[in-house]
């Protein structure tokens, strides 16, 4: 199994650079940023795991910055969002910057991509809260144009480009419906979720993977639905603390890569905790 890790990197904790090699010496799998561009102060929306919000939120590095850095110093290290706040982004720029970072890091890019959970932050962005999902598949349509072989126009509900020369392409080759790096969603299990993964992902990004006993059955039902290779399904557990027995549960399941949770911490407890989770790797 592999192993990565995933963290809140801010101005206050271990840099980019350092973490980036630390884990690459020891053996770590990847590395995936989360992503806020701000958090309004007056906001209404609850924090999804209870209490007050953590300050990290509001304080989180660019995760294509921060991993355009570790991607320089590394050669074999998977660099990873999760998750890229889709519907907050301009969708020509987002493509450019996700294909040349996966073609500067030797196709070793995976895009986690979400829905968010802060009305407040995504309101900022124009984003109107019922119709994110929509919108995220739509710009990842527009995307995938983008990063097709040939110059091809995309025209949607929410979106349009013309046929383009859009270089550099990401390194990873079409594979089905998808086109553009490594693509995982990440979200509670659903059908509406299930269905978009299906539709123009590799795989599924869940928090936490509770309940994975009960709902990989369901999303291998409606990917092979869709079409899909059943061997072609990913998922990732993501923001793990782990156990033995929990990765060997996983295992059981037929997971390959897990994603643990580090604090967002300063060099010295960020390194000594990678030392406890070296049993794991």
């Amino acid at each position: 199994m592999r192993i990565a890790v995933t963290i809140f990197l801010t101005d206050e904790t271990i840099a980019p650079v350092r973490l980036a090699r630390e884990l690459e010496e020891r053996g770590f799998a990847g590395l995936y940023l989360p992503e806020h561009t701000h958090i309004p102060v007056e906001r209404t929306t609850p924090y999804p795991a209870g209490g007050e919000l953590p300050r990290e939120y509001g304080r989180t590095l660019d995760p294509f910055v921060a991993l355009g850095q570790a991607a320089a110093v590394t050669e074999r290290l998977g660099l990873g969002t999760g998750i890229t706040l889709v519907a907050q982004h301009d969708p020509v720029d987002l493509a450019k910057q996700i294909a040349t970072l996966d073609h500067l890091s030797g196709g070793r890019f995976t895009l986690g991509l979400g829905y968010g959970w802060n009305v407040e932050e995504a309101a900022d962005h124009g984003v109107q809260w019922r119709t994110r999902r929509e919108l995220t598949r739509d710009r990842m349509a527009l995307m995938r144009a983008l990063w097709a072989e040939e110059p091809t126009s995309y025209e949607g509900e929410f979106g349009s480009v013309r046929a383009s020369f859009a270089h550099p392409k990401p390194a990873q080759e079409p594979r089905g419906p998808v086109v553009g790096p490594r693509t995982l969603i990440g979200g509670g299990a659903g059908p509406k979720l299930f269905a978009h993964i299906a539709e123009y992902a590799d795989g599924w990004l869940p928090i936490g993977g509770r309940g994975l006993s009960e709902s990989l059955p369901v999303l291998r039902s409606a990917w092979a639905d869709a079409g899909r290779d059943p061997a072609a399904l990913q998922v990732v557990p993501y923001a793990v603390l782990p156990t033995p027995g929990k990765l060997a549960h996983y295992t059981e399941l037929g997971i390959e890569e897990v994603v643990l949770q580090l604090p967002p911490a300063r060099e010295a407890e960020v390194l000594g905790l990678l030392d406890g989770y070296a049993e794991y790797v």
